[in-house]
């Protein structure tokens, strides 16, 4: 009988002894200087598409851009980021392209074309949560989207070789009104 007492006093006092690992200044530090939580967001600032979402711990465009120089073709991280949106699919809102800062640029589509977004968002901030990840995309694909974007056949024909481009599966999108 004693021996059956002392098994869950000794697993006891192991899980007690147990050092704790800490955060140390520097990795609070680190950690807030990538996260952007918008302030006093209350939820009539936002309109929501797709899943519903929070805006808290989005990171920024710039932070997410530095994610993406790292990533090699076929890799993906999920991800919550806020960003401006550059151009959307004037056709019927099935895609966007979000300024990542500088050159860059992310191109989300819908996860399983759940839902669209308005064609008159152009400069607006949103909040996009889902799956980011590096893909080679062709020219043909490549001359739909421009042709989506409204280009010029000029502009069009002038694509002519596959690109390496920033992607984003997002399930759930916030709008800032």
């Amino acid at each position: 009988m004693k021996n059956y007492l002392l098994i869950p006093v000794l697993a006891l006092s192991l899980v007690a002894c147990k050092e704790e690992n800490k955060p140390t200044d520097a990795d609070v530090v680190e950690t807030v200087t990538e996260m952007v939580v918008p302030e006093n967001v209350t939820e009539s600032e936002y309109e929501s598409f797709g899943k519903e979402i929070v805006a808290d711990d989005a990171i920024a465009a710039a932070s997410m851009a530095e994610h993406y120089k790292g990533m090699k073709i076929g890799d993906s991280i999920d991800s919550k980021i806020i960003a401006k949106v550059d151009e959307v699919c004037q056709s019927k809102g099935c895609w966007m392209t979000l300024d990542l800062g500088g050159e860059e640029q992310a191109m989300v589509k819908f996860k399983d074309y759940g839902f669209f977004m308005p064609k008159d968002i152009k400069g607006k901030d949103v909040i996009i949560n889902g799956k980011a990840y590096v893909k080679e995309v062709s020219v043909d694909e490549q001359r739909h989207y421009a042709e989506d974007a409204g280009e010029s056949p000029e502009a069009i024909a002038a694509i002519t070789e596959p690109k390496r481009t920033y992607s984003f599966e997002a399930d759930g999108v916030l709008l800032k009104k």
